[in-house]
C-alpha cells in the first residue's frame, strides 16, 4: 500500500532519540556527564548539519512562518513605498516602529502622495493584519533613502533596525508562548528535574552548616554574575541585557552532580557533604532569583514586575518552607494520610497514590503562583522543598522518583539534545572567534570564580570549591531561554554554550580527584573533625 504517509517522519524522530539514548549510555559507560554527548547528537543529527529532524519539528510555527531576514535594499524599499518582506511589513502593520519617530518630513510636496501609498499591491501575499502595513505619512527622497533621524526618537538607531529587531523580539515571544515540542518536553523535563532538586532540601543538615555555607553559595552565585556580565561589556556587548543574562547563566551550580559524587563517595553525611548540598542548594535559590529578575528586565522598567513581584516571591518562599516543616509534614502524615485505607494486594499503595497526586497538587499550586510573579521554576523548587520533612527515609522521594523516573529521564534527554542543541546556532559556534571568548568565558568567570568562592571553609575549600563548579539543566535553560527572548544574539550565545560545556565537561572528574583526595587525608577512620573547628583552626 503506497500513497502519502507519516511513516517516513516517524522513523526519523524514533532513530533521532534512539541515538540520543545511545549518547546517554556510552557517556555511563565512560563515566563522564552525558551532557555533552547529548548536546552534540542534537547538533550533528538535528535540522543544522545532517537533517534527520526535519526543521518543521524543531521550529515553532511563528519562527516558520514569519521570515525576519530583511532584503539587500530594504531602505530603498521603504523609501519607494515597496514592499520589504512578510515579516518586516507585518511588523509595520502592527504600529511598533512608529516612523515619525525615526524620520523628519524633509521634502514636501513632490513625493506627499506617492509617500501614501502602500507596497505595491503585486506583493499582496503580505500577511494580512487588522492595522494598515504602514503609515506612509513622510516624504523622502525616493531610492536615496535619505532620512534624518529625530532627536529622542524611537528605541533603535534606525527605522530599519527597529523593523528587524522587533519582528525577531515579536517571533521569540510567540513562540516562547506556543513552543514547538520538542522545546515544550524539554521545558516540561526541567521543572520536573527542578521539583525533585527540592525534595532533597535538609532543614536539618542546612541548620547545622547553614551561615558558612550560605556564605559559599553567595559568593559562587555573584562571582561568576559579576565576572561574567563584565567580561561580555569587554567583547562588546551591552550590560543589558547580555551582560546580566550571561552572568546569570552562569550563575547556577549542578546540584545532581555535586549529589550523585558525593553519594558514590559515602561523604553526603560528612560535614563537608553536608556544606556543598546546603551551598548548593542555596545557590540554585539565589540563581532562581537572579531568573526571576532577570526575565522581569525584559522590556521597559515596570515597578511592579522588577521589583515588588521578587520581593512577593521571596516572602512566599519563607512562607513555603516554614510551611514544609511545619505544616506539610503534620497535615500529610496526621490528617490525610491516616484516613486512607489501603487495598490488600494493590500494586501500588493507596497511600502513595494520594501522596503522589498531593505532590503534583502542590507542585501546579506552586508554579501557578509564582508564574505570576516570575518564573514557574521558582515555584517548582518551592514545591519539592515541601516534601523534603515528611519522613526521616525520604519516603515522598522515593514515590515521586519511582513515578516519574523514566519520564523525567527522557525529557531531560530531550532537553540537552533537541531544545538546547537545536537552539545552538551552528555556524557561530564552530567559529574560532566564538571558542576563544568561550574559552576565556569558561575558564574565568565559569569555573575559576567558583572554585575559589570557600576560601574560609578551611581544607574543605577547594573540594567545596569544585563541588560547586558543575553546570547542568538550569545553566543551559537560561542561556537558551534568555536566546529565545532576545536578550543574547546569537554569537554571545555560543560564547555561553562554550564556557558552559568547559564546566560540564571538566567539572566531574577535577571534583571527583579533589574529592577522593581530601577523604583519603581527612576522613580516615571516621575521625573526621567538625568543619567548623578546622574553619576556626584555619
Amino acid at each position: 500500500m503506497g500513497g502519502a504517509s507519516s511513516y517516513i517522519a516517524m522513523l526519523s524522530i524514533a532513530a533521532f532519540l534512539g541515538l540520543a539514548w545511545l549518547a546517554t549510555r556510552v557517556s555511563r559507560l565512560m563515566n563522564v556527564s552525558s551532557i555533552v554527548l547529548e548536546i552534540t547528537t542534537g547538533v550533528v543529527f538535528g535540522p543544522s548539519v545532517l537533517g534527520l529532524v526535519a526543521p518543521e519539528y524543531a521550529e515553532c510555527e511563528h519562527g516558520r512562518h514569519l521570515d525576519c531576514t530583511p532584503p539587500a535594499d530594504l531602505a530603498e524599499r521603504i523609501a519607494e513605498g515597496r514592499h520589504f518582506g512578510e515579516g518586516l511589513t507585518a511588523i509595520a502593520g502592527m504600529g511598533l516602529c512608529p516612523r515619525d519617530q525615526y524620520f523628519h518630513d524633509e521634502a514636501h510636496g513632490a513625493h506627499a502622495e506617492g509617500a501614501h501609498a502602500a507596497p505595491h499591491a503585486d506583493d499582496a501575499h503580505a500577511e494580512p493584519t487588522d492595522k494598515p502595513v504602514v503609515a506612509w505619512g513622510d516624504a523622502h527622497q525616493a531610492g536615496a533613502g535619505v532620512h534624518r533621524r529625530l532627536s529622542g526618537g524611537g528605541s533603535y538607531d534606525t527605522y530599519e533596525e527597529c523593523l528587524i529587531k522587533s519582528c525577531e523580539a515579536y517571533v521569540s515571544h510567540e513562540c516562547q508562548l506556543t513552543p514547538d515540542f520538542f522545546t515544550l518536553i524539554g521545558h516540561a523535563g526541567v521543572a520536573l528535574m527542578i521539583f525533585e532538586s527540592g525534595m532533597h532540601f535538609d532543614f536539618e543538615k542546612a541548620a547545622v552548616v547553614g551561615p558558612k555555607a550560605c556564605c559559599v553559595a553567595v559568593l559562587g552565585t555573584i562571582l561568576p554574575f559579576i565576572s561574567g556580565a563584565l567580561l561580555t561589556v569587554v567583547f562588546g556587548r551591552p550590560l543589558m541585557p547580555d551582560g546580566v543574562s550571561v552572568g546569570t547563566a552562569l550563575a547556577p551550580t549542578s546540584v545532581g552532580i555535586a549529589l550523585r559524587l558525593l553519594g558514590e563517595a559515602g561523604a553526603l553525611q560528612q560535614d563537608f557533604g553536608q556544606a556543598i548540598i546546603t551551598a548548593a542548594f542555596v545557590d540554585d535559590i539565589l540563581s532562581l532569583i537572579l531568573f526571576n529578575v532577570l526575565f522581569s528586565l525584559t522590556g521597559d522598567f515596570k515597578l511592579m514586575a522588577t521589583v515588588i513581584n521578587p520581593i512577593i516571591g521571596i516572602a512566599f518562599m519563607g512562607v513555603a518552607m516554614v510551611g514544609a516543616v511545619k505544616f506539610w509534614p503534620r497535615m500529610i502524615n496526621n490528617v490525610i494520610l491516616p484516613r486512607v485505607r489501603d487495598v490488600e494486594g494493590a500494586k501500588v499503595s493507596r497511600k502513595d497514590e494520594v501522596l503522589f497526586f498531593l505532590m503534583m497538587v502542590v507542585l501546579l499550586v506552586y508554579a501557578t503562583i509564582t508564574f505570576f510573579l516570575g518564573t514557574h521554576l521558582w515555584g517548582c523548587f518551592i514545591a519539592g522543598m515541601s516534601f523534603a520533612c515528611l519522613s526521616n527515609d525520604h519516603h515522598a522521594h522515593h514515590v515521586w522518583v519511582k513515578q516519574t523516573k523514566r519520564v523525567t529521564s527522557w525529557m531531560i534527554r530531550i532537553f540537552f539534545a533537541a531544545t538546547v542543541a537545536f537552539a545552538i546556532p551552528i555556524d557561530k559556534l564552530l567559529s574560532f572567534e566564538a571558542f576563544w571568548k568561550g574559552s576565556l568565558m569558561g575558564i574565568g568567570p565559569c569555573i575559576l570564580t567558583k572554585v575559589c568562592c570557600a576560601p574560609f571553609m578551611g581544607p574543605a575549600r577547594w573540594v567545596i570549591g569544585w563541588a560547586m563548579v558543575g553546570r547542568a539543566e538550569f545553566a543551559y535553560l537560561i542561556a537558551q531561554m534568555a536566546a529565545a527572548a532576545n536578550m543574547i544574539d546569537a554569537k554571545t550565545f555560543s560564547v555561553v554554550i562554550w564556557a558552559l560545556l568547559y564546566a560540564t565537561i571538566f567539572a566531574p572528574f577535577i571534583f571527583r580527584k579533589v574529592l577522593n583526595r581530601y577523604i583519603a587525608q581527612h576522613c580516615q577512620m571516621g575521625d573526621e573533625e567538625k568543619l567548623e573547628d578546622k574553619v576556626e583552626a584555619h
